[in-house]
């Protein structure tokens, strides 16, 4: 079966379908190009007036091959991938007979280049149709033509916002671009505006193929866009210090692109595409962010062979900040929630939070008044055990303090059926322990989600001692329905990513107490890749909430005899906590806060002088990092940790870990084993025992292993 079918009907139109057997999308790759390079022969036919090219199935076209791009390993092969492609679409919009891509579901990377090579492009009204170049997100550039044909048909500046950013657009807003001729109802609407643009339009030709032909806003010579140029490149790397070559490749492709021919810019975005998939960002990007987070959406880190299962009503145990998040993103999935707090006022401020949010979505047109409405009327605040009867699954998000948790969950699981399942939000305390409050420990379990809720896309599952895989299935289910990413840990001590988390912060302020000026520390988080720098990000999560973690992990050990071994930046959190500088909260942490603004508090250098001789920045950029890693792999070491792509999805969407590095196990995989063991040492030899490599990387460095190949083995 051909991936692109081909009839010509009695007006003479060739329509080319493109269904990649095998697939559940079309993607880019020599089996689709083929099919349409068959399709363009058709067209030499004297009785074909034109071509529209559509799709059979869901999305038009969702971009590159994947599988096919990770299996390269010489800059020829992307090279001569990309000429390939833009060798068959240079020819089907040259032939001499009007083209029309008639877009009927998703067109992003690949698939918006094939459109593009078409002499118009029309689309399905619909919203939740995407179209954009979201390749920089996995360190790659547009390879089929994009960076030539976008900025001669939108201008050099949208283009690279187009491109740079990776955002999707609707079609609405492609049509405002110009990127669009026309929007359609349904298909059959859409199959008659093509074909009615080919009849009005018989000797269509592209912009850039008429003499005349002139960059909208100008090439890279005019004024206006050397001016853009002069600053585009030094804000990119304000962004992202760096650390992403591909921002940096799209530029160049597009800046030297708007100085040549179309041939010969097509050559340069060859050339800047093959750097792109051979750098090492790419492949960390595309091995976590794709192959990884994939396998977890498809269910690799849930339980086999159980029915998969809806949460209908949800119960929500405590409305500030966390429930209310919670609240509004079930709501938005279409669940039924139960909001309760211990007192009306308090219940009804956790509804208002979504309200807020829909507000503003209101009048920006993102939603209408009847779906704000829907949605807030899912939402019941109370304070009354009894209405959480009937649901499937309760969320329990009160204080962070183990006998306020415990009376919550015993007076919830009385109005609950026995099959109901009971869930801590808890960002520290073992669930284990939490589940002794309970009497049916099987269904227990910690669902951590992160703030704000509607923003991060991840949900830490917990699994304790007694939880059942049924619990887990049910509880992994849930997230999904709520479209967010699940990893599953087993339990511990502040888990996963709580764990990991702490080091980045509490070595940036152990760096303060050495004589580390506060600003290297915070611009060495912003270099290392980190979305926020330390000093900051423990303000915004408060001081006094790191120190109450401390004192209560200090008291469970002394009870259970264990040895409690405090990091050294912890001294600087309890001192500034001392003095009434618990963070953001209040208004002075690190930083002083005032009218939505903030600085470095000027006390810090007075509390801890700068020391003469400063450190390099690479020195303190390496021990955020690795402080990080190390603390990751004795996660997997220990178990924490159930397999590399929840480590690795869990620390990019969990706090931030530095994305291009693809997580903070691949961080380690890219380095080499024995590279990070040896600098491990040397960091250890420097600042404490804190760096000594875990066991799993020194065992990796002797027999030339990685963490790579456990994911292979587990199909993740």
């Amino acid at each position: 079966m051909s991936a692109v079918q081909l009839h010509v009907g009695d007006d003479g139109i060739l329509v080319a379908t493109m269904d990649l057997p095998g697939r559940p999308m079309n993607v880019v790759g020599d089996e689709l190009m083929l099919g349409i390079a068959r399709a363009v022969e058709r067209l030499a036919d004297p009785a074909v007036k034109g071509l529209v090219l559509t799709s059979a199935k869901a999305d038009f076209c969702a971009g590159g091959d994947i599988d096919r791009m990770s299996k390269w390993t010489r800059p020829e092969q992307p090279f001569e991938a990309g000429n390939a492609m833009k060798a068959v679409l240079r020819q089907m919009e040259g032939q001499g007979k009007p083209v029309v891509a008639a877009i009927n579901g998703h067109a992003l990377g690949g698939g918006l280049e094939i459109a593009l090579a078409c002499h118009a492009r029309l689309a399905l009204d619909d919203a939740r149709l995407k179209l954009g170049q979201p390749e920089v997100k996995l360190g790659l550039l547009p390879g089929g033509g994009g960076t030539v044909r976008l900025p001669r048909l939108v201008g050099i500046q949208a283009a690279l916002q187009i491109m740079g950013e990776g955002a999707d657009m609707s079609p609405q807003q492609a049509l405002g671009l110009g990127l669009l001729a026309g929007l359609a109802r349904d298909r059959d609407d859409l199959m008659a505006q093509a074909k009615a643009w080919i009849a009005a339009n018989p000797k269509a030709k592209q912009p850039w193929d008429q003499p005349k032909f002139r960059f909208p806003g100008g090439d890279s010579r005019s004024p206006a866009v050397a001016q853009l140029f002069s600053v585009a490149p030094s804000v990119a790397s304000a962004r992202s210090w760096g650390n992403y070559p591909a921002l940096q490749h799209i530029m160049s492709s597009v800046f030297e692109g708007g100085l040549l021919d179309f041939d010969a810019a097509s050559q340069v975005e060859s050339r800047y595409f093959a750097a792109c998939a051979m750098s090492q960002q790419s492949r960390n990007l595309i091995g976590t962010l794709w192959y990884q987070l994939n396998a977890i959406k498809k269910g690799a880190s849930r339980p086999a062979g159980l029915p998969a299962t809806k949460v209908n009503k949800l119960g929500i145990l405590g409305a500030g900040m966390m429930g209310a998040g919670i609240a509004y993103v079930a709501a938005k999935a279409g669940i039924e929630v139960v909001l309760l707090d211990t007192t009306q006022e308090a219940a009804e401020r956790g509804k208002a939070y979504s309200r807020g949010l829909l507000d503003k979505a209101v009048k920006k047109g993102r939603s209408t008044v009847d779906k704000r409405d829907a949605l807030l009327a899912r939402i019941t605040p109370t304070t009354d055990y009894a209405a959480l009867q009937g649901c499937d699954l309760v969320v329990e998000a009160v204080f962070e303090d183990r006998e306020v948790k415990a009376g919550v969950t015993r007076r919830a699981e009385a109005a609950l059926g026995e099959g109901a399942v009971f869930a801590s939000n808890t960002s520290t305390l073992p669930i284990t322990g939490l589940a002794q409050a309970s009497r049916r420990p099987n269904n227990f379990i910690g669902l951590h989600f992160f703030s704000p809720v509607d923003k991060m896309p991840l949900v830490e599952i917990i699994v304790g001692k007694a939880t059942s895989d049924e619990t887990l299935a049910r509880g992994f289910d849930f997230v999904l329905q709520i479209g967010k990413t699940p990893i599953v840990v087993n339990d511990s001590r502040g888990f996963y990513t709580s764990r990991v988390f702490g080091t980045y912060v509490m070595e940036g302020i152990a760096m303060l107490a050495e004589g580390v000026h506060p600003r290297s520390i915070e611009v060495a988080g912003l270099q290392a890749g980190m979305p926020m720098p330390p000093l900051a990000l423990q303000d915004e999560v408060s001081l006094s909430l790191g120190l109450h973690v401390a004192d209560q992990t200090k008291k469970d050990l002394a009870a259970e005899g264990k040895a409690y071994v405090e990091h050294p930046g912890m001294a600087v959190v309890r001192q500034l906590c001392a003095l009434g500088r618990i963070g953001k909260k209040s208004g002075q942490g690190f930083y002083d806060y005032a009218e939505g603004d903030k600085s470095l508090w000027p006390g810090l250098t007075r509390l801890y002088p700068t020391a003469a001789q400063q450190p390099p920045q690479r020195e303190l950029i390496a021990r955020l990092m690795f402080a990080q890693a190390n603390e990751a792999a004795r996660c997997f070491q220990e178990g924490v940790l159930r397999s590399v792509a929840d480590a690795n999805v869990g620390s990019i969407f969990g706090w931030g870990f530095a994305p291009f590095h693809g997580g903070a196990l691949q961080f380690i995989d890219a380095l080499g084993a024995s590279a990070f063991v040896a600098r491990s040492r040397e960091l250890a030899a420097k600042y404490g025992p804190r760096f000594e490599p875990a066991q799993v990387v020194v065992e990796q460095a002797l027999r030339g292993g990685h963490f790579s190949d456990a994911a292979a083995k587990a199909g993740t």
